[in-house]
């Protein structure tokens, strides 16, 4: 239990405050956790660009997270089996195998060459865990590591000294508390690298309101196909309360090398378990299939890419999955190409998606997209178009939205489109605007309501969508209050009324000091 605080009175004495809340605890240990992960950064920095501090120091937190949770699973097994050493170090009592050499305090003990010790030890325990570790920790640059000139012996071992002041074991860490500290490390990285920042960092209340509105629930498969870092998977899995029917439902792919790995770390060090996260490019080859067609999953979800270039059109116009169903984009600009793939990728029935997208793609024309958004409202899948405040997302100036879309939509909202013009919710900041947990409160009534809303909210039909050209931009269908302007001449005479009332009784007050 935390100590509780004490505060001093007036008169000197000392009274105990009350003790911190849990959660409030819990914000304490996260932020303190995280000061001592970005001193780790601050002892690579230098050397290392800060564009680069993700390359180093997620393999070697993981690293030394995997040893800490194999010491503590040892120090279990020992109580349990009255000291029995070879029944610890059984590998059926470990998460992960670590063989002979590869332990933290394996290269902590080397003197020197110690970039290659790092490397090779992380290599070691990739082997002999294949089915759960393997590419993850090598797809970061050995180079990097094995360069003397950048890095050298000596601020490895500074490195590794730092990191050896704490356990970062289960019982020290909890996963989610781990997971939020590094999240918080991550969105330091987006802040320091804004222009590579979108690629892999979505802000978290906008994941959460997503999420929310797809309300996984255990037992149902959950798909990014630009999962970057892990983030909107790793809510979906917080939403189900880590339920052991989460293992072996949550899926995404990646583009990115480094990204891909990070968000296999990520999940792990928030504690999910049995996922499957590949790299490689979505659009030109999808990785999760199933029978050879696009795997089809309960709830679809992702942050892809704004307004991509060279996406891969030509191979998209004779797609062996189908995934055109509605045409194909130009290749200056693959958004729907993303969104026709999501769609396809929603399971019969009860599939539903999410998905963030600059606000272009709800009325622009070109390169097909016209045709494209006509075809896809009049499949009568689109739920509800929200869009969003500007200055909220890291690496992008657009203010973007979010379409949700549905297999199967309540009877209610057939041939109806909630349309949500959330540009004005939000809580403006000096160098970047968040959706406080009010806001997104707020966003989220809008669309359960499903209702309309002065200023905010128009449901409105399929036909009415249609004469518009099938532009879905929300503030093209909300009603917005109108103040009630009285005429010129009404105003300018009130205004010479009350002036000579004014001037008649400063006259009465003048007179009044005379006579006084």
């Amino acid at each position: 239990m935390p100590k509780p605080k004490k505060t001093k009175t007036a008169k000197g004495n000392v009274l105990p405050d009350k003790p911190e809340s849990a959660q409030e605890q819990k914000l304490e240990n996260v932020q303190n956790l995280y000061n001592y992960l970005f001193e780790a950064c601050n002892i690579l920095r230098g050397p290392v660009s800060q564009d680069n501090f993700k390359d180093y120091i997620t393999p070697i937190l993981y690293y030394k997270r995997i040893s800490d949770v194999y010491d503590e699973e040892i120090e279990a097994a020992l109580e349990e089996s009255g000291g029995d050493k070879e029944y610890a170090s059984l590998p059926e009592q470990h998460r992960f195998v670590i063989p002979d050499d590869c332990h933290w305090k394996d290269v902590r003990d080397r003197s020197e060459n110690l970039g290659a010790a790092i490397v090779g030890a992380m290599r070691g325990i990739e082997l002999a865990n294949p089915d759960t570790l393997y590419g993850v920790l090598s797809m970061f640059s050995a180079q990097k590591w094995t360069d003397k000139k950048s890095l050298p012996d000596s601020k490895i071992r500074d490195l590794i000294e730092h990191l050896s002041t704490r356990k970062l074991g289960n019982k020290d860490y909890p996963a989610d508390l781990m997971g939020d500290a590094y999240e918080i490390l991550l969105k330091k990285f987006a802040d320091d690298s804004k222009a590579q920042a979108g690629e892999f960092y979505t802000p978290r209340s906008v994941v959460k309101l997503l999420v929310r509105i797809l309300d996984p629930k255990p037992g149902e498969t959950v798909y990014d196909p630009a999962c970057g870092s892990g983030g909107m998977l790793i809510e979906a899995v917080h939403h189900m309360h880590h339920d052991s029917l989460c293992c072996g439902s949550i899926f995404g792919q990646e583009k990115n090398v480094v990204n891909s790995a990070i968000a296999k770390m990520n999940l792990f060090l928030h504690g999910a378990s049995d996922f499957n996260i590949m790299q490689g490019d979505t659009l030109r080859s999808p990785k999760i299939l199933q029978g050879g067609e696009i795997a089809k999953f309960d709830c679809v979800i992702a942050n892809p890419p704004f307004s991509l270039e060279k996406w891969g059109s030509v191979e998209w116009g004779s797609d062996k999955y189908g995934r055109n169903i509605w045409g194909t984009p130009s290749d200056s600009c693959g958004d729907y190409a993303w969104i026709q793939h999501m769609i396809l990728s929603m399971a019969p029935g009860k599939g539903r998606m999410a998905v963030v997208m600059p606000q272009g793609v709800l009325f622009r024309s070109t390169g097909g997209e016209g045709d494209i958004r006509e075809k896809m409202v009049k499949s009568d899948l689109v739920e509800a178009v929200v869009t969003l405040g500007d200055k909220l997302f890291y690496g992008t100036g657009l203010s973007p939205c979010f379409l949700i879309l549905r297999k199967l939509k309540p009877t209610e909202h057939s041939a109806r489109i909630l349309m949500i013009d959330g540009s004005k919710i939000l809580t403006t900041k000096r160098a970047q605007n968040i959706l406080s947990d009010e806001d997104v409160d707020r966003l989220y009534q809008l669309y359960i309501d499903y209702k309309d809303v002065e200023d905010y909210a128009k449901v409105v039909t399929l036909e009415e969508v249609a004469a518009k050209s099938y532009d879905l931009s929300p503030n093209k269908y909300v009603q917005y209050h109108k103040e009630n302007v009285r005429p010129y001449a009404d105003v300018l005479a009130d205004f010479k009324a009350a002036y000579e009332e004014v001037k008649l009784r400063e006259a009465e007050f003048a007179k009044l000091m005379e006579e006084s």
